[in-house]
């Protein structure tokens, strides 16, 4: 029997994933587990239009970041914070600092995705790296500048 798996499955494959496994095994426990739902023809071919869509969607997003990375590769953004007068900066910039400066320049990038290497704990100007994607990245230069 075909069923189409609504939960990944140890041993049998992920969720989307249309199977073939025994009566018994469908029926009297994926089934009643709600693991899976019985795989009529219009139910896969729901499944595979849904799997279509999502590869399209997640293509069409790769290809974003991919022109973000190119746009934003090289470019200055300019993170103003409270520092001494020896231009000691009071603690250091973290990724939310760097994200609200994208923010302000037109970019909405989670903070997550901002890879600071060192601690930056001085005014100047840094390069850091933006992982936008998978196997998609970019780095910037940041110029800590005192408010």
């Amino acid at each position: 029997m075909k069923i189409i798996l609504l939960a990944d499955v140890k041993s049998l494959g992920k969720k989307g994933d249309i199977v073939e496994v025994n009566d018994g095994y469908g029926k009297n426990f994926l089934i009643k587990k709600g693991l899976a739902e019985l795989g009529t023809p219009s139910k896969i071919n729901d499944n595979l239009q849904r799997k279509k869509a999502d590869e399209a969607r997640k293509e069409k997003e790769r290809q974003d970041m991919l022109a973000m990375s190119k746009e934003l590769n090289g470019k200055t953004v300019n993170v103003k914070i409270r520092s001494g007068e020896n231009g000691k900066i009071f603690g250091s910039v973290t990724n939310k600092d760097v994200s609200d400066a994208l923010l302000s320049a037109g970019y909405d990038i989670d903070k997550k995705k901002i890879m600071i290497k060192d601690a930056i704990k001085n005014l100047g100007v840094y390069e850091i790296e933006i992982k936008l994607y998978a196997n998609i990245s970019c780095k910037i230069n940041i110029d800590v500048t005192a408010l």
